[in-house]
């Protein structure tokens, strides 16, 4: 057990920005860095895995949650439910370790009020029009879902100024890059 404890590092931004890309670097790049998982109710897509990107829950188990105050943060986003275990990021802080959440704008604000020592990051396309390009192409929406992603998209770009920092996923490396640079200085 670490007598220091760690940082909480948030990541948010519209669907499609490279989110979960940049998380994956970033998790392979610091060592004492962990991801904490968060519960959705939505149904998994191809490829991913219970309890490695998500804890694929039901509503009813999501509502006992809630109904506990079992979550740090937790929101309706697009067609499910998402939320934050809160234990699990006390334990891993605890533990010394730096936490990365990925999480929603209404979440990341919602920890916010809570834990104001929060580190927030936001990733932006560097245009809308490259951003519905890419959910385009990744082939898992289809047209209603989309236009309802991009809506989002514009709500969420509105609150960007609420985060300590802000980076254009523009170049993945650069990017990248970017983002090793905020863990470094804030450490």
């Amino acid at each position: 057990m670490s007598n220091k404890t760690g940082k909480l590092f948030i990541i948010s931004g519209p669907s499609g920005v490279g989110k979960g890309t940049l998380r994956e670097i970033a998790l392979k790049k610091f060592q004492n860095l962990v991801y904490s998982i968060s519960c959705t109710t939505r149904k998994p897509r191809e490829g991913e895995q219970d309890g490695v990107q998500y804890r694929f829950i039901s509503h009813e188990k999501f509502e006992e949650y809630i109904q506990k105050n079992l979550f740090l943060e937790y929101a309706h986003v697009h067609s499910g439910f998402y939320g934050t275990l809160k234990q699990d990021v006390i334990n891993a802080l605890n533990a010394g370790q730096n936490v990365l959440l990925e999480i929603d704008v209404q979440g990341a604000l919602q920890v916010l009020e809570k834990m104001p020592e929060a580190i927030l990051i936001f990733v932006v396309p560097p245009s809308l029009e490259v951003l519905e390009q890419r959910l385009i192409n990744r082939h898992t929406e289809g047209p209603e879902e989309l236009k309802i992603r991009l809506a989002n998209a514009r709500k969420e770009l509105a609150l960007k100024d609420q985060y300590k920092y802000v980076l254009v996923n523009d170049d993945l490396e650069k990017a990248a890059e970017e983002l090793k640079k905020i863990f470094e200085n804030e450490q």
